[in-house]
């Protein structure tokens, strides 16, 4: 066992290392364009919504609130006729990619406190280099990519937008995993 405070080196430097992929994966990788269109006729439905005066916050269209109410010959005619969707709603774009950056960035130091907890519990001081990477690839991929799934089955986003976060979430692992196996006390 090793404990979590001998870990910060290799808890950090795996954060500032998938930190530093992701941000080329996104900004210089090509595969990433094609997950986002644009809505036809966006001028007419941007003027309807601000005309709506709808707030920031997550929406389901349509709306049925409560069991009861989605199996209304109503609510079941709506559905039928669509669209249907969901869609996450900013009254303007007013978020600072700087308070993003640092948000993901923390995310990632708290995935690796949480793979060297995990690996840290299961394998000692001196452990060889792939036995640690087995050990913490597995948790860091599992945290990466294992919740994106459920979006694709659940929520309808499409299936090649999941795969290549999925992707980019093995790539994430697998730099933390050798980071780990790299700076692993001795």
């Amino acid at each position: 066992m090793v404990a979590l405070g001998s870990l910060w080196i290799p808890i950090l430097v795996s954060a500032v290392f998938v930190f530093l992929a992701s941000s080329l994966v996104w900004m210089v990788l090509p595969h990433h364009q094609s997950d986002w269109q644009g809505l036809p006729g966006e001028a007419a439905i941007l003027e309807a919504l601000r005309k709506s005066g709808v707030k920031r916050g997550q929406y389901r269209f349509p709306y049925a609130a409560g069991r009861k109410a989605m199996q209304s010959p109503e609510m079941k005619k709506k559905l039928e006729e669509g669209p249907a969707g969901l869609l996450v709603l900013w009254e303007k774009w007013d978020i600072s990619m700087g308070k993003m950056m640092a948000g993901w960035f923390l995310y990632l130091v708290v995935v690796s406190i949480f793979v060297a907890y995990l690996t840290g519990h299961v394998l000692g001081s001196g452990t060889p280099y792939l036995s640690v990477f087995r050990v913490a690839g597995t948790a860091a991929v599992l945290a990466y990519a294992g919740s994106l799934v459920p979006n694709s089955i659940w929520w309808g986003r499409s299936w090649s937008m999941t795969w290549k976060e999925v992707g980019d979430g093995v790539l994430y692992g697998l730099l933390t995993a050798g980071v780990f196996g790299w700076l692993w006390p001795r």
